[in-house]
């Protein structure tokens, strides 16, 4: 399908334009039915216009459709924050900024660490993801497509190997290397923050390893680094709770939060400890559209749904049916591409190895054709594209994920038959 007026430096994973969803399913201008494993790449938690979403939005665009809070503060930013303060599970008081995208809330994120600490140097992950903006970009744990022809851009930023059960790092290779960065690149007492995802989502679903962010909260704690957890992808239920550091047994310092936050509606949050996000002198945080009240009436009712009993019953039944599945496929002993399974709770990965024919990511690629003409629609991650990332709706019905998964079993017994009739 041609675009035309669009840029062609915008990718497109499937062309097809839908027109309208419902939870998991979308059909397209076509009137051709897909179950939808994409998500808005994380952004549907509680699947297409949720009912009770919709008629809070629509019940707040007869009442206000937007104030700038900077200039004329508003109840819905105000009722946002403290439905906040309670939903994210932290001991301290939270104080927050709400943003339109998770790139804005990244890149005030970095103002209030370097507010806060008088220090610019930043520590990054290799295969993070933390938005497409200038600095936001540097923080990337890989080059392309997302830094190629564009210099310089703002730092320092270093890097340093991202430890999990799924990338074959572990707690003391990451923290030898964290160490090593500390003795011959930049000294610890002048980092500002160090930047992590619980759980990667474009580095391909990957598990931060417990003890290493136990230590990182210590080696932070030393130091005087404040630490931020991007949740934009992991959050809001995605994992089983809340947030996905809940698995980890540690606090952030700062969490950056968006995606699912407002169902669809463009909205994102920086929250943490008051004394950071106090340090920007008044005025330098702010946005016109940040907190716009249509989105704020999203997010107060997203929270309402995502009861932590809601997100265990719809965490557990996603995750036994892509596990079932997966053992299936993998049993068979007929699909030799299919590795293992990352992440956890429902923000699940499935690794697509090399074999004789085609590399993984080119079997993941052609898997994504195959899948869409089956009937569903799939999204690629990982450094070298090879890593299935499902991201359904937590509230797909059943039926609907048991459906979507047989689709992709069809589609990958599709490519058993083209690689028996190319040998």
């Amino acid at each position: 399908m041609d675009f035309p007026h669009i840029s062609q430096a915008l990718g497109v994973v499937h062309p097809v334009c839908i027109e309208r969803g419902r939870n998991a399913e979308v059909w397209d201008e076509r009137g051709n039915r897909y179950i939808d494993f994409v998500g808005g790449i994380g952004v549907l938690n509680l699947g297409h216009s949720h009912p009770v979403i919709v008629e809070a939005v629509k019940a707040q665009v007869d009442t206000l459709m937007h104030s700038a809070f900077n200039a004329v503060p508003h109840r819905g930013y105000l009722e946002v924050a403290e439905a906040l303060a309670t939903f994210v599970p932290v001991s301290y008081p939270l104080s927050c900024m709400l943003t339109n995208s998770g790139a804005e809330a990244t890149e005030n994120a970095l103002k209030v660490a370097r507010a806060a600490t008088g220090r610019q140097t930043v520590i990054a992950f290799d295969d993070g993801f933390h938005g497409r903006t200038l600095a936001a970009l540097n923080l990337n744990g890989k080059v392309k497509p997302y830094k190629n022809r564009l210099g310089a851009l703002p730092g320092p930023v270093y890097h340093v190997p991202f430890p999990s059960g799924d990338s074959g790092v572990d707690a003391d290779q990451a923290m030898a290397a964290l160490e090593r960065l500390f003795e011959v690149a930049t000294p610890a007492d002048e980092v500002a923050c160090i930047i992590v995802e619980p759980v990667q989502g474009e580095g391909g679903f990957r598990l931060l390893c417990r003890d290493f962010a136990m230590r990182l909260r210590d080696v932070c704690d030393r130091h005087g680094i404040v630490l931020i957890f991007d949740e934009i992808q992991s959050g809001f239920g995605r994992t089983g709770t809340r947030f996905a550091f809940s698995h980890l047994g540690v606090e952030p310092d700062l969490l950056l939060m968006g995606k699912s936050m407002a169902a669809g509606l463009p909205l994102a949050a920086v929250a943490g400890r008051a004394e950071l996000m106090d340090a920007v002198p008044k005025g330098g945080l702010g946005g016109t559209y940040s907190g716009n009240a249509m989105a704020c009436a999203a997010a107060r009712t997203v929270m309402a749904l995502m009861s932590e009993e809601a997100l265990t019953t719809w965490g557990a039944r996603q995750e036994a049916l892509i596990v079932e599945a997966h053992r299936r496929w993998q049993a068979s002993g007929r699909f030799p591409m299919v590795g293992k399974l990352t992440g956890i709770g429902a923000m699940r990965g499935i690794v697509f190895e090399d074999t004789i024919r085609a590399s993984g990511g080119e079997h993941l690629a052609t898997l994504l054709t195959a899948a869409r003409e089956a009937g569903v629609l799939l999204m690629p991650s990982g450094r070298r594209r090879n890593v299935l990332r499902l991201l359904a709706p937590l509230t797909a019905e059943p039926e609907i994920m048991t459906e979507g998964l047989a689709c992709i079993e069809h589609a990958l017994e599709s490519l058993i038959q083209l690689d028996i009739k190319e040998a």
